[in-house]
């Protein structure tokens, strides 16, 4: 009776909200059903609720497999990097464009760092391609100025964890920062002035007063991203990468390798990259719930629920 009640008194509200209830419930909730994928033998003239029922047996090719653990390791590594270095960057840039007070030239600057977001991930791996190709690249062609030798940098895995992070960062870490300077700009300005009246300088005042008033932001974002801390960067890292199998060692990511398992003639490789997909979904959910029940202990204002 009190829900009846509830949906009575603001139904007019709750009328709002149907519209994105409707398409949160289609385009998201929906096609989770394409999740029973990884427990049958998907045959597409027989469809979905057509295919035979085989379990877990999906999940074998990958488990069985000689590499399963390498790109788990792989994509979990990566993710951290990226976490790590996207943050801090992001956190420094919104940190450094709160301090103009110029407010054409902080627009102008802020357009200009948030540009690389736009740019298609298909012109950042042609321009990686340019500044890193063999000894026609950018990079090695400099070296040949100053009279060093070429590094072949596709056929070098121990670089890319590092210049996968630099690429990320440079596209990313601009339009991160949006979140991090909206919170920055609600903060208020008597902490500040109180902190002034009693001597201290610009840093003593972000490092006592900014940052703690960040890290609810900075937690709730961090959680948001670990759970996907399972799923890599697909369009960066084979746009980049491809099929270079030198470079699989440290850079052959989960997301890779069940792309290249889908493209093989394997008639079950639907359902086994359904399988992976599921995998991924339920080791996200796992740690998005144990950090935040990390958190809950530690803080339990910047929880995420």
């Amino acid at each position: 009776m009190g829900v009846w009640r509830e949906l009575r008194k603001n139904k007019w509200l709750y009328a709002m909200a149907l519209p994105v209830v409707i398409y949160v419930f289609t385009f998201s909730y929906v096609p989770m059903s394409a999740h029973l994928l990884a427990f049958k033998q998907f045959i597409p003239v027989k469809g979905l609720w057509g295919s035979k029922w085989v379990g877990l047996d999906n999940l074998r090719f990958f488990f069985t497999g000689p590499d399963w653990l390498g790109v788990t390791v792989n994509t979990i590594y990566l993710n951290l990097l990226f976490m790590a270095a996207g943050t801090a960057c992001s956190l420094c840039i919104a940190l450094l464009l709160n301090e103009i007070r110029h407010a054409y030239f902080k627009k102008a600057t802020q357009s200009l760092v948030i540009l690389p977001h736009f740019i298609s991930i298909v012109v950042v791996n042609l321009m990686v391609l340019n500044f890193f190709n063999g000894q026609d690249g950018m990079i090695n062609r400099m070296f040949g100025q100053f009279g060093a030798d070429p590094v072949y940098w596709f056929q070098t895995p121990a670089v890319w964890p590092g210049l996968l992070t630099l690429i990320f960062v440079w596209k990313g870490a601009g339009w991160g920062s949006i979140i991090y300077l909206a919170t920055l700009t609600g903060f208020s300005e008597e902490y500040y002035e109180s902190a002034r009246i009693d001597g201290a300088n610009r840093l003593r005042q972000l490092w006592h007063i900014t940052l703690p008033l960040l890290r609810p932001t900075i937690i709730v974002l961090t959680l948001l991203g670990l759970g996907r801390i399972f799923y890599g960067d697909f369009g960066l890292i084979y746009g980049i990468i491809g099929d270079n199998s030198l470079l699989f060692d440290s850079t052959d990511v989960i997301d890779t390798y069940t792309y290249r398992s889908l493209r093989s003639t394997n008639m079950n490789s639907y359902s086994n990259a359904a399988a992976v997909a599921l995998f991924q979904s339920v080791m996200g959910l796992l740690t998005i719930l144990f950090f935040n029940w990390v958190v809950r202990r530690v803080d339990n204002d910047s929880k995420l629920f």
